[in-house]
């Protein structure tokens, strides 16, 4: 078991890593990122590009708009924006400075440029490979596992950068192991906010501006809006609004900044959302909401260690649980209060499958934060789930861990059913 200073600078250390700006939905971002490196190696603007990429990259970039692209979808148009607008060094906000005349440009090179899109085989869940060819010039990037980790690039054949990855390719990351609710909430309750103002805050500023806009603006199916109009003096829709209005916007084009956490800008945003509504509503302190935003986040890695960044199983039920855990510790709840929280969240949205990245993702947001108030409500009512009900085990960590197993073991073949369903003309 690792040491308490230990596990303090490791949990500093993995919001660091999590908790990063992405401007639009992470895996288009990532294609376009891979594109803009691959015209970067070459050195020319490609006469034509090649993506070749897993199904569940394809899953999550076939519907969601590309931002900045005037309102472009698909693989295609996320390659053509990384290749005629993109900036790699900026890397997870490649798409973040682009200008008009860019945006115009985007769509011509998509109208002209011959770019194939085939579906990988490859071990990797998360697997993105684009070749750009001009003439007799070539460059290859191959991105494998999460969203900026590169591990090949080559020039006219010749391999630039090649890295061997002996597990999922998150050797780079800090051990997920030391995580537990127990030492999340030793960890939010001793923290120095100094340790983690600069982190939260922006947080806590793009998230809340992305859900603002949602709820302001038109976009996608329009959930936020549509249950603010319900029931907006409610205190519980108020939550699920303001969450599922961040995810309209981003799933629908908005080119504003989220911050992320494990891989997902909807992720991040169900996570942070409503805990900073929820605080803001009753009065809470700032420093109470930050040491809250360590326990949503924490809890949200710690139920997607597990299960890995891209699955069949819907990432915004590990981010409700999450959320859930934050409004419980901001109404004092610690160990006990938590735990049973997350689980009878657990028990409820575990059946969620992810169909990839588009509109209706803000409902299934609503619904998971749903879920984790309802888990919260149990719990505080005297009723829980116990083990031995379906999935659910004695004690949050093995709970935990059986979702992961669900997820990541259970649901692969789900997984390749769905990716031939949104395959199918």
């Amino acid at each position: 078991m690792a040491s308490c200073s230990r596990c303090y600078q490791e949990f500093i250390q993995i919001l660091k890593e999590e908790l990063l700006p992405a401007m639009g939905c992470t895996e288009p971002i990532a294609v376009a990122y891979a594109a803009a490196k691959a015209r970067e190696t070459l050195g020319a603007m490609p006469e034509r590009v090649l993506v070749e990429a897993s199904g569940n990259i394809i899953k999550n970039v076939k519907s969601v708009v590309v931002p900045n692209t005037g309102g472009l979808k698909g693989l295609p148009a996320a390659a053509a924006a990384g290749v005629v607008a993109g900036n790699a060094g900026a890397e997870l906000q490649v798409l973040a400075s682009v200008s008009s005349l860019q945006i115009a440009a985007i769509g011509e090179y998509l109208n002209k440029t011959p770019i194939e899109v085939e579906h990988a085989d490859t071990p990797h869940i998360f697997d993105i490979a684009v070749t750009v060819r001009r003439g007799e010039e070539s460059a290859y990037v191959r991105i494998t596992d999460f969203h900026t980790n590169i591990v090949t690039i080559r020039k006219n054949g010749e391999t630039l950068l090649e890295k061997v990855s002996e597990g999922d390719g998150e050797e780079s990351l800090t051990e997920r192991g030391s995580l537990s609710v127990e030492r999340i909430i030793d960890f939010a309750d001793n923290v120095k906010i100094e340790d983690v103002c600069e982190i939260l805050e922006r947080q806590i500023a793009y998230n809340m501006a992305i859900a603002e806009e949602g709820l302001k603006n038109s976009y996608g199916a329009n959930v936020g809006k549509t249950l603010l109009s319900r029931n907006g003096s409610d205190l519980g829709y108020k939550l699920r609004a303001w969450a599922a209005a961040g995810s309209d916007a981003r799933m629908n084009g908005c080119e504003m900044p989220v911050i992320i956490n494990s891989g997902s800008g909807n992720q991040g945003i169900t996570t942070s959302v409503p805990v900073i509504v929820y605080a803001r509503e009753t009065g809470k302190s700032h420093e109470e909401l930050l040491r809250a935003l360590c326990v949503s986040n924490l809890v949200t890695i710690h139920l997607k260690t597990g299960i890995g960044r891209l699955s069949a199983y819907c990432g915004a039920v590990s981010a409700g649980a999450g959320a859930a855990a934050g409004i419980a510790y901001l109404q004092g709840g610690r160990f006990d209060v938590i735990a049973h929280t997350v689980v009878n969240t657990v028990a409820v949205t575990s059946g969620i499958v992810c169909d990839g990245a588009k509109a209706s993702c803000a409902a299934k947001i609503a619904e998971a934060v749903d879920a984790g108030l309802l888990g919260l409500a149990m719990y505080q009512s005297g009723n829980e789930f116990y083990g031995g009900d379906g999935i659910v085990k004695k004690g949050v960590e093995k709970t935990i861990d059986i979702v992961g197993r669900l997820a990541r073991l259970g649901m692969q073949e789900t997984d390749k059913e769905i990716i031939r369903l949104m395959l199918e003309n």
